[in-house]
């Protein structure tokens, strides 16, 4: 049971301010999933040789959205719950 319980964790995404300072301008997307886990939601579109992509990560700790270009990071915000909020 203790290893089921490790391996979903493992899982979730890890998402709070420390794991979002790690996300650079410029990293690829694969450093992200390395970093932050498989994102909750995805979309993307491809125009004429350019790719976009927005991906989020969502846990209780909050939300980090990611603006991909031709697969590097071109943009990254950070959501505190809605609890913490002013």
């Amino acid at each position: 049971m203790g290893m089921v319980a490790s391996v979903l964790v493992a899982c979730r995404p890890k998402v709070n301010q420390e794991s979002f300072e790690k996300i650079n301008i410029g990293m690829t997307e694969m450093e992200v999933r390395k970093t932050l886990g498989p994102p909750t939601e995805t979309s993307g579109i491809a125009i004429g040789g350019f790719s976009g992509a927005s991906s989020t990560w969502k846990s209780k700790d909050g939300a980090i959205a990611i603006q991909f270009l031709n697969g590097k990071v071109q943009a990254k915000e950070f959501f505190k719950p809605e609890k913490e909020r002013p």
